[in-house]
């Protein structure tokens, strides 16, 4: 068995949950005992004729595609397919399994069918169960592949000193390549460097192949993901647009087959392209894309600050052209697990991958660094509100409003606001943060070991050891007590409609706010002035404009 990777110890034998409850990591009779039940259950379920389906990796994309595919039926309305979601059992995620199996999700998420259609396709379907054994993969007919590939930022604001680490994805591959039926499609979902599918994946499964004495080619393709956090998570994957290839022509057969059979492809047909390296690039170019707007926009947001614009009311007035409609406001800095780096992935294949030594891309890795930096002007209006109003940043209480990425979610990954956070203590404000949506803020609570051991964003910054006690304040008007500062960081519903009025008198007194993402009206804004106030905002720059018709008056 493939124990090398299912028993990663890192000084104890049990993994926690987020809630504390803690679940003994697996032993080596453990195995044997869960391969055994995986076998009655595939067995079972081929009789009553369902493809045995195994999702490598119940991650934040994992785990809904796992339940989505359990949750599909044919025609008539029947399940032609039984899922295994096999995750790693480390000592972060093992207890991913047990809530799996018990029906429960294993994320927060506010869209209500996430937990709804786990618990449906486990306890009553019965077409899903999670398990922790790599051997599962011998009884799959499908192989969905969701292990996370990350680039590595070895610096902020310069995204060429940068590395995509492979290592998982690639032991992942190798472990399939020497377990799986040959005749099993091997499905890459994860976001990938261009390249990967043909020039990683399809020779470790080919050596693994001839090592085991298999002539047949490898049933291999690529298909990115849309998933989207919020209120239509489900939704994002079992109902929207793939794009999909094969390595060969069976393999885009079998990967169109297998997606039309288990996503709404009738409603949102799939785009079919020649090679697995067009659907790898067709995902980093739609962010890389998105990437580059919001970078382009910081420019200006910066020119409308500096030159009395509001960069709200200039967008709306754009967003009148239909061809621009789709033109969005840059917040304080650009979040989610994907913008913030695919690009980098490209970069980094282009060199690595394809060989070439020549600097071709510029647009795309300036537009990450652009990005990366834009929450850092976010401390440096707090200090400049402040000091129009006699105080100072150091020994000052900030009020953060927002941990996530996203409005009205609870997704905190590369969070703008977890820079914002970082610079501030580092200035030496004491910071406290309320987020509706986020219990725990593990970028700060865990950050020795996450995202890994000595990558946190920490690294980038002094005095981070503190924030290992950050605690997300669950109480709104609790957070802005005795606040010299309110950060409006995100877009949440619960931040729209502050009242001027209540706002200081939780804080004690008149404070700086800083609005991060055009959340205030010029009504509001005038309201804090005459409270006594310092109100400044990105991209707002008539704020100075309204200040100074509220001292006429």
């Amino acid at each position: 068995m493939h124990t090398e990777l299912q028993e990663e110890r890192t000084g104890r034998d049990y993994s926690v949950s987020p809630d504390g409850e803690e679940f003994r990591l697996p032993t080596k009779e453990d195995y044997a005992r869960e391969f055994e039940r995986l076998k009655e259950l595939a067995a079972r379920h081929r009789k009553e004729g369902r493809e045995i389906v195994v999702v490598v990796g119940l991650g934040f994309v994992g785990a809904v595609m796992a339940a989505v595919i359990a949750d599909s039926s044919d025609e008539a309305g029947v399940s032609r397919k039984f899922v295994i979601g096999m995750q790693r059992p480390s000592t972060r995620s093992f207890w991913k399994i047990h809530l799996i199996n018990r029906g429960v999700a294993p994320m927060k998420s506010e869209d209500p069918e996430v937990p709804e259609i786990i618990k449906r396709c486990v306890t009553e379907k019965k077409t899903l169960t999670a398990s922790f054994t790599y051997e599962a993969l011998r009884l799959a007919d499908v192989v969905v592949l969701d292990v996370q590939c990350d680039y590595v930022k070895e610096s902020l604001k310069d995204v060429s000193t940068g590395y995509v680490q492979m290592e998982d994805l690639e032991k992942a591959l190798e472990i399939i390549g020497e377990t799986i039926d040959p005749k099993a499609l091997v499905l890459i979902e994860t976001t990938v460097p261009p390249g990967t599918t043909e020039q990683v994946a399809y020779p470790v499964i080919k050596k693994a192949f001839r090592h085991r004495r298999i002539e047949s080619e490898p049933v291999l393709a690529h298909s990115y993901e849309r998933v989207m956090p919020g209120a239509e998570y489900v939704r994002s994957v079992r109902n929207f647009w793939r794009v999909c290839s094969g390595i060969d022509e069976e393999s885009k057969e079998r990967v169109v087959r297998f997606l039309s059979e288990v996503i709404d492809t009738e409603n949102y047909p799939l785009t079919v392209l020649d090679r697995p390296i067009e659907s790898e690039t067709a995902k980093i170019v739609e962010n890389s894309y998105r990437a580059a707007i919001l970078a382009f926009l910081n420019e200006w947001s910066l020119f409308a600050e500096r030159n009395g614009v509001d960069l709200i009311k200039v967008i709306d007035a754009v967003k009148v052209r239909p061809t621009h409609s789709n033109m969005i406001f840059p917040g304080p800095g650009i979040g989610g697990y994907c913008l913030p780096k695919d690009g980098g992935l490209a970069v980094w294949a282009y060199r690595h991958l394809m060989g070439f030594e020549d600097d071709l891309f510029k647009i795309t890795p300036a537009s990450i660094n652009i990005n990366d930096g834009r929450a850092l002007h976010v401390p440096e209006l707090a200090r400049d509100a402040l000091r129009n109003m006699g105080r100072y940043i150091a020994a000052s209480k900030v009020a953060l409003l927002g941990a996530s990425y996203r409005e009205d979610v609870g997704d905190t990954r590369y969070s703008g606001s977890e820079i914002i956070v970082r610079r501030l203590v580092e200035m030496g404000a004491e910071v406290c943060v309320h987020d509706p949506y986020v219990d725990h803020w593990w970028e700060f609570e865990a950050q020795d070991t996450y995202p890994a051991p000595g990558k946190s964003r920490a690294r980038f910054f002094r005095s981070q050891k503190k924030l290992k006690g950050l605690r997300i304040e669950g109480d709104l008007w609790g957070a802005l007590k005795d606040a010299d500062v309110m950060i409006l960081a995100v877009r949440h519903r619960h931040f729209r409609d502050l009242d001027p009025e209540g706002v200081v008198k939780a804080a004690g007194g008149p404070l700086a706010v800083i609005d991060c993402f055009g959340i205030l009206d010029d009504e509001k804004i005038k309201r804090y002035f005459e409270l006594g106030c310092e109100v400044k905002g990105l991209g707002r720059g008539h704020i100075n404009r309204l200040k100074k018709q509220y001292k006429k008056v």
